[in-house]
């Protein structure tokens, strides 16, 4: 075993859960005023970074510093660059088509069912994806081997989605091309690049986290 105090993991635990409800909650409050629920894939990305961020802060003391900077680190760049690109690709726009027909089959109020089915619900899973990064930053196991090969594989996550989205919005922008289907650099290997690098990214994170008995845990 590490040596890992689980009581501390325990409060953090609780406190990602409620920074992921703070982050989803306060965009909730404004896509409501503004009648724009796309903002909540902005929010995505600023969730997690904000776990990452209070994760670090509560575990200083309680698992290996390089450890736990190393996954912060890439959590907050990862969520950040993702926001930002959202944001970017978005800016401009209406609501999207995909919230509009999700809420136009709940029964009830719509605003409740948007906070339930959507809000709520990414709040859920931003907590449950993110056990890795708590996990590891509660680890006093040293970085080693397997760390590093998660690392690597992090990166080349993040470098296929930032590629990725970067050649397609130029694809897009270009008058030309309406009409057709990307199929060019890396989306001439995979039909998503943006997807498998964001598998690829949380496999490096939960890597990251195998130690002892982390993996139990971060494998959800």
């Amino acid at each position: 075993m590490t040596g890992t105090d689980w009581g501390a993991l325990g409060v953090n635990l609780a406190a990602a859960a409620a920074t992921a409800g703070a982050v989803l909650l306060a965009t909730f409050a404004i896509a409501v005023r503004r009648g724009l629920h796309r903002l909540v894939d902005i929010a995505w990305g600023l969730a997690f970074a904000a776990v990452a961020a209070v994760t670090w802060l509560l575990s200083a003391g309680h698992g290996d510093d390089g450890r736990r900077l190393l996954v912060a680190a890439a959590t907050l760049l990862w969520g950040l660059r993702l926001a930002a690109h959202i944001a970017h690709r978005s800016r401009g726009h209406g609501e999207d088509p995909r919230y509009t027909a999700l809420l136009d089959k709940a029964r009830g109020n719509r605003t409740l069912s948007a906070l339930r089915t959507v809000y709520l619900g990414q709040a859920a899973l931003v907590w449950l994806i993110s056990l890795p990064v708590q996990a590891a930053s509660y680890s006093s196991a040293p970085l080693d081997a397997l760390a590093y090969c998660g690392l690597a594989l992090w990166a080349t996550g993040l470098v296929f989605e930032a590629v990725g989205d970067h050649q397609l919005a130029r694809f897009k922008a270009d008058p030309a091309n309406r009409g057709r289907i990307m199929d060019q650099g890396l989306w001439a290997w995979t039909r998503h690049p943006n997807y498998f690098g964001d598998s690829l990214v949380w496999w490096g994170l939960y890597l990251l986290a195998c130690t002892a008995w982390q993996p139990a845990l971060a494998v959800l």
